[in-house]
């Protein structure tokens, strides 16, 4: 199976499912854009299998590009796993303390936020589209889980998964502003005088959200892979019908 992995030890397990031809529909691992439903849960089950975990421990939202964080508990076990109407609805950012659940987030240029907490075992799934990076989703989950858990950003481990890259997420003045009126994002944008379009680096933007709430830059890496320009990647920007990775985090016992 084609994963990025992110991390991988005897506590902490994160990656990213890539496109894969010999894969039905690719890899694709989302219920809510599919052919067929079962090839879905089909590649889902052969991720489980990858991963050493069932599929009934999978954890999965109805993003809707909210700034909504949603703390899972052991009774939302397999909650969207294998039907789409199960899903905790209209949340973008999932967080728990549980072992052994798979927290999910399905992106197709959008960037996937994992992160685990090493000091008290939490871990967490944001998926931030430019809509939810101009809502500072990442900022609000974990300005959260400081203020209500008790967490220290120090404790903090976060990695931003393959997402559309600057040079290919063009946009015009509207999603400018809105990136622009963040006060911090200008270092990650520029403006291309021959199509009037501006460039807006999300990734950076997102990483930068995590510093300002006081995650150590060292404590963050990226996945630099363009979900656009990189044949492993599903983009909807260049296909309106495309699949969707999954990004996933667990805790082991």
């Amino acid at each position: 199976m084609k994963i990025n992995m992110y991390t991988s030890n005897d506590r902490f397990m994160a990656g990213m499912t890539m496109k894969d031809k010999s894969r039905l529909e690719m890899n694709n691992m989302a219920l809510h854009v599919c052919e067929n439903l079962d090839h879905v849960v089909e590649n889902r089950q052969k991720l489980a299998a990858f991963l050493n975990c069932r599929l009934d421990d999978f954890v999965c939202a109805h993003q809707t590009h909210s700034a909504n964080v949603h703390q899972v508990t052991a009774d939302d076990k397999g909650r969207g796993a294998d039907r789409p109407e199960t899903a905790i609805p209209n949340t973008d950012a999932l967080y728990t303390y549980e072992p052994n659940v798979l927290l999910c987030c399905f992106t197709a240029d959008c960037v996937p936020v994992l992160f685990y907490n090493e000091a008290n075992g939490l871990i967490g799934v944001i998926h931030s589209g430019w809509r939810g990076t101009t809502k500072e989703i990442t900022l609000k989950m974990f300005e959260h889980v400081i203020h209500a858990e008790g967490c220290h950003p120090g404790d903090f481990r976060v990695h931003l998964g393959a997402a559309l890259s600057q040079e290919k997420f063009e946009v015009d003045e509207n999603v400018y502003t809105k990136f622009k009126d963040l006060g911090y994002a200008d270092d990650f944008i520029y403006f291309n005088a021959e199509t009037k379009k501006y460039h807006i680096d999300n990734q950076l933007t997102v990483k930068k959200q995590c510093e300002l709430i006081g995650i150590p830059s060292e404590h963050i890496t990226l996945d630099r892979t363009c979900t656009y320009l990189n044949k492993g990647g599903f983009s909807y920007r260049q296909d309106k019908t495309s699949g969707r990775h999954l990004s996933f985090i667990i805790r082991k016992t």
